[in-house]
């Protein structure tokens, strides 16, 4: 091991002194599949994407399905799925084994990537932020555009009918907690996803195999309906009333797909960034998606009250306000 680096920091009632000590470290390659209404040639996904990079020492990939914006509002999950897992499969980069990291809508995608793509290569670690793994109760708020009117044309239907589970992306993991019969029959993509029905083992021992299930929610997510199903909470089936914790819903407590034996395991891993859908300081990246893009983190040196993974971790100055990137697109 080497010594990184020393920064000494003066106040007026003491002197701190934080070190930090590397491990050698191996970083594996990463994808990033983005929300609803974005696409990876916007600014945010690339500072995104590119920032990680730089920190972890991994190259990083941006996986675009179709046309980017538009398909993610109106491609059916199981062709969006379909389609990624053929661009990894073809990818010589990812061979030996990657990380995902899903935005939002985007993890929905990595999910069945796991679960679904035969023959592709190892997923080592799932890094969801403000993905909605058990399901939203109502669509995203939209706007006024074209696309916007579409979807309000849509949502007219029956949310659970062919015709909108084909030509609406969200449709595919809406669950209403008061109409779980018709959810079950109609909806195409997340009772699959969640081994809610035939309980497929093949789905269970995909998703058990990762190293690290990381689940970011946002405090002040106003998007995602109950914002808990960035952590698998959701809703008791039949009631609108205070969403339940994962621990608590069936889906962990039968483990449909090896989330429980996944959490027992210490694998899966809870925070909880401070601002709304989709908006995170540099300083929650660095702590809650740096570690899991490099093989070994490193170590981690704790003095006074900060515990910080290198130099770059420290944000000394409390009264301006820290860079966020804002990765929710709304139209």
């Amino acid at each position: 091991m080497a010594l990184k680096s020393f920064l000494m920091i003066f106040t007026p009632l003491s002197i701190i002194t934080f070190t930090s000590i590397s491990a050698s470290t191996h970083a594996l390659p990463f994808v990033v599949f983005h929300g609803i209404s974005d696409q990876c040639s916007n600014e945010g996904v690339t500072q995104f994407t590119e920032l990680l990079s730089k920190w972890s020492g991994s190259q990083g990939y941006c996986i675009e399905i179709g046309n980017g914006a538009w398909d993610s509002w109106f491609m059916p999950f199981l062709k969006q799925t379909a389609i990624a897992c053929e661009k990894v499969k073809k990818m010589s980069e990812l061979r030996g084994g990657y990380n995902i990291i899903g935005l939002s809508q985007g993890t929905m995608v990595g999910r069945g990537i796991l679960e679904f793509c035969d023959g592709g290569p190892p997923v080592r670690n799932l890094i969801s932020l403000a993905g909605p793994h058990a399901g939203i109760a109502s669509i995203p708020f939209c706007g006024s555009t074209l696309v916007c009117i579409l979807v309000d044309f849509l949502l007219e239907l029956a949310v659970y009918s062919n015709f909108v589970q084909e030509h609406l992306a969200p449709a595919n993991y809406i669950k209403i907690p008061t109409d779980i019969d018709d959810y079950r029959k109609g909806c195409k993509f997340l009772p699959k996803l969640n081994n809610e029905i035939n309980r497929n083992s093949t789905y269970r021992e995909r998703f058990t195999s990762l190293q690290n299930l990381v689940l970011i929610m946002f405090e002040k997510d106003e998007i995602l309906v109950p914002k808990e199903t960035s952590w698998f909470g959701y809703y008791t089936n039949g009631s609108w009333s205070t969403a339940l914790p994962a621990q608590e819903t069936t889906l962990y407590t039968e483990d449909w797909i090896g989330l429980k034996a996944l959490d027992e395991a210490g694998k899966v891993k809870y925070f909880k960034a401070s601002g709304s859908h989709l908006e995170i300081t540099y300083s929650e990246m660095k702590e809650y998606i740096q570690p899991y893009l490099v093989e070994n983190e490193p170590y981690l040196v704790e003095t006074g009250h900060l515990r910080i993974q290198d130099s770059h971790s420290v944000w000394p100055f409390s009264g301006l306000k820290e860079a966020t990137i804002k990765l929710y697109i709304s139209n």
